[in-house]
């Protein structure tokens, strides 16, 4: 399994800001392995979801284009502190990855 995904969830006022950082190679299947010249098979993530309190807050997918360990950054109106954040994706070759966090005052 790949490493926790990384979530700060920080209140400032009415916002909230969110930023997460996804652990994954997010391989293209363009680029060669120098030691064996062998093409690295396309390996990243497809789809994402970001829920506050059981509710979807941002839905995305992403594809080859986006670099590895990809960092999301946005805002939020309408959370608290103490509210619950669960991050999770699934990539092209089904693995799956989810965690959560609780929003801080700031």
């Amino acid at each position: 399994m790949s490493e926790p995904i990384k979530i700060r969830a920080t209140l400032q006022g009415e916002i909230t800001d969110i930023r997460i950082l996804m652990q994954h190679p997010m391989e293209t299947g363009q680029r060669k392995d120098p030691a064996s010249g062998k093409v690295v098979p396309a390996h990243f993530i497809q789809t994402f979801l970001v829920s506050a309190n059981g509710k979807p807050l941002v839905e995305g997918q992403t594809n080859t284009s986006v670099s590895r360990n990809p960092m999301l950054a946005f805002k939020a109106r309408g959370l608290k502190a103490g509210d619950r954040l669960v991050v999770s994706w699934r990539d092209n070759k089904g693995e799956q990855r989810s965690d959560e966090a609780v929003v801080g005052a700031g």
